[in-house]
């Protein structure tokens, strides 16, 4: 294997992480003996695999059993927010292993942020006691809409400056590797489903926070549409509604329901945290604001449903942290307006993967590629 973006049926059936011996891989994998012999020593040799003790003998020297080293490169992830810069260096199994969070504004621009998560992915490695050659690659979030093909932002309404930059190449002058872009949104819906519904094919990913967007897994795989812009549902115009857009466009769900257009209509809001924590004092305002916003974004949840007929729709963002005033608003408007036939065993939850979801996907991204599963 000349690099780890070799497509391997061995490394495949090593990634569950179960150690298996030789024999087994040959008949798992259908490949000669002599194919599999070879891929092992190069995985080895690569430190992708490693040694995992011996079976149990049925006569002879007891046969070797080898198993995945998830731990042999490291992937970096980064979620870029409107006002926040997660960076984690995980392995290759998503699992993170280091994390920093600091205060950074979006609207600073890219040379900014993105020095700032070279910067700190490099920190996470020192602090790990890694060099940059162990890096598999870089997943990185934005927060707005990306090409897909290309990784360059794509008229993103609240990023000025960002629009068709070259963020694989500014970030691929510092940090060794393939550099991975996508929505804030797909990536979190890549952690979520990986995080904590592995089994489920069917997923509905839905963030309200200073926006609104969805994520789709379908059939078990992200559905980013042609462009990358499919789950764009914060800009689905609600019928008779006028309200001004940061798009442009008047009457936009996120004109109406998201965490920015319920605090300007709050006293004492500005942002996420301030709604949340009116809605956990008890104040009458928020809790019926945010559930009004809940039934607005289950209005054109239902057509997705009715359109997608996802098994699970899960609420994440800011916003799903103020009780469950949004998810009965939501679920209110999406079992009144949706079929039978398609509401049958949909559930609507909110996140189990919490913040962890934007950085798992992101390094999932990565991990998608370098080990070609």
């Amino acid at each position: 294997m000349s690099d780890l973006a070799t497509t391997d049926q061995v490394l495949r059936l090593l990634l569950d992480g179960q150690p298996r011996t030789r024999a087994e891989l040959i008949e798992l994998s259908g490949l000669a003996r002599s194919t599999v012999t070879g891929r092992i020593e190069e995985l080895l040799a690569a430190g992708l695999v490693v040694p995992s003790g011996e079976a149990a003998s049925t006569g002879g020297r007891p046969p070797a059993r080898f198993r995945f080293n998830p731990t042999a490169r490291l992937v970096l992830a980064a979620d870029i927010g409107a006002t926040h810069l997660s960076v984690a260096l995980t392995d290759l199994t998503g699992e993170i292993l280091h994390r920093s969070t600091t205060p950074l504004r979006i609207d600073e621009g890219p040379e900014v942020v993105l020095a700032a998560v070279a910067r700190a992915g490099l920190a996470l490695l020192r602090e790990a006691g890694r060099s940059p050659a162990d890096l598999a690659g870089t997943g990185v979030g934005l927060p707005g809409p990306v090409e897909h093909s290309t990784g360059r932002p794509n008229h993103p309404p609240i990023m000025p400056g960002w629009d068709s930059y070259d963020v694989v190449g500014r970030l691929g002058r510092e940090l060794p590797g393939p550099v991975l872009v996508d929505n804030d949104v797909n990536i979190m819906a890549l952690g979520e489903h990986a995080t904590a519904y592995p089994d489920v094919d069917d997923l509905l990913f839905v963030k309200v926070a200073t926006g609104i967007g969805a994520g789709m897994i379908s059939g078990g795989r992200l559905h980013r549409g042609a462009q990358g812009a499919a789950g764009d549902i914060g800009h689905i115009q609600i019928l008779g509604r006028t309200e001004l857009c940061r798009c442009g466009n008047h009457g936009c769900l996120e004109a109406i329901a998201s965490a920015t257009a319920l605090a300007a209509g709050l006293e004492g809001a500005t942002t996420s945290q301030d709604i949340v924590d009116l809605v956990r004092s008890g104040n009458t305002a928020a809790t019926t604001a945010v559930r009004q916003a809940g039934r607005e974004i289950g209005t054109v949840l239902a057509a997705a449903v009715s359109l997608l007929n996802p098994s699970l729709i899960v609420l994440g963002g800011s916003l799903s942290q103020a009780g469950d005033s949004l998810l009965a608003g939501i679920r209110e408007t999406v079992y009144a307006r949706s079929l039978p036939l398609a509401t049958t065993g949909l559930q609507v939850v909110t996140t189990r993967a919490a913040h962890d979801a934007a950085l798992r996907g992101a390094a999932i991204l990565v991990q998608q590629q370098a080990l070609a599963t």
